[in-house]
């Protein structure tokens, strides 16, 4: 974004989804709402940009939809389907080839959008309970799925071998993260704790840290594009900033409407942080300053999806 916190030029995309079937794109230095695309389906659970940043890929009951951000198409450009429940999460392979979800039907999935409708799952990798959170390591070699019994699946996507990590017994994995240079990997549960591991040429990742998060349920964590701060959301209507310097609380990002905080994305520079949230409304907030600089209202429920980018395409 700009130096001022406004942003510009057209490569400056804020896409929000949520429980009222629509997927907003903003223009993320001045609040207007560009377009609204339709999601008939579902509420959408997880929205990611294409590395090229011409699509958006939106997750929801039984589908996954893309989207052309660059046309005035409210409609989706390519359906993935044969999934039987909610689909949680969804990401890009960095050059855009594949794309990966995890969801409810206990799978995560590599699809090739190239492909044919009925050939486009190309991998599915199946565990036991109903799948919250995958990540992809920035090497692109392994898959981090999360799975409501507790367990991180390590899936090696050349040998399709696994291992897991069980950092808390019984407390569901809502979300992963791997920081950009690939050293660092955190999780957050249900029962607000968030788990931090140090990667690297080590075979297994070596527990690192355990932070007392949140005092309810959280839903999402993200790293800084810096690798310098790491957000966790939360149902206890805060969204919280924590230095990977030494894990230290830096900020805690609450409005007095705000209620659960289901979703976050870091601005490149990561001075600024965007949220989504319960009350309809996304906000963007100077993480340094704690203020809160711009909000994005236009959503008639529930934000549960947010997606951003804002790097040259």
């Amino acid at each position: 974004m700009a130096g001022d916190g406004t942003g510009g030029g057209s490569q400056v995309v804020l896409v929000t989804g949520g429980y009222d079937h629509t997927i907003k794109l903003w223009q993320a230095h001045s609040g207007v709402c560009l377009r609204t695309m339709q999601h008939p389906d579902s509420q959408v659970n997880g929205l990611e940009i294409s590395p090229n940043g011409q699509m958006v890929a939106a997750c929801g009951y039984q589908h996954i939809r893309m989207y052309d951000l660059a046309s005035a198409n409210p409609d989706p450009v390519i359906t993935f389907e044969g999934i039987t429940k909610n689909v949680s999460r969804v990401g890009f392979q960095k050059n855009g080839s594949w794309m990966y979800t995890g969801g409810e039907d206990c799978t995560a999935r590599i699809w090739d959008p190239r492909a044919p409708p009925q050939t486009r799952c190309q991998k599915i990798f199946q565990v036991q309970a109903p799948v919250n959170a995958v990540m992809l390591h920035p090497d692109q070699s392994q898959i981090m799925v999360g799975d409501q019994s507790g367990i991180i699946h390590m899936w090696d996507l050349k040998t399709d071998q696994n291992d897991q990590l069980v950092p808390e017994a019984e407390a569901s994995i809502q979300d992963i993260a791997i920081d950009p240079a690939g050293k660092m990997m955190a999780a957050v549960n249900n029962k607000g704790n968030c788990y931090v591991w140090a990667l690297g040429g080590q075979a297994h990742p070596v527990p690192r840290k355990h932070i007392a998060a949140h005092h309810k349920y959280a839903l999402r964590c993200k790293f800084s594009r810096d690798s310098t701060m790491l957000v966790t959301t939360s149902g206890d209507c805060s969204a919280k900033v924590w230095r990977t310097s030494d894990w230290t609380p830096m900020r805690e990002l609450r409005h007095e409407t705000q209620r659960w905080v289901w979703d976050a994305a870091f601005s490149i520079d990561s001075r600024f942080l965007f949220t989504g949230s319960s009350d309809s409304y996304a906000r963007l907030w100077d993480v340094e300053r704690g203020t809160l600089e711009r909000e994005y209202c236009g959503h008639q429920k529930a934000i549960t999806a947010l997606a951003f980018k804002d790097q040259a395409v």
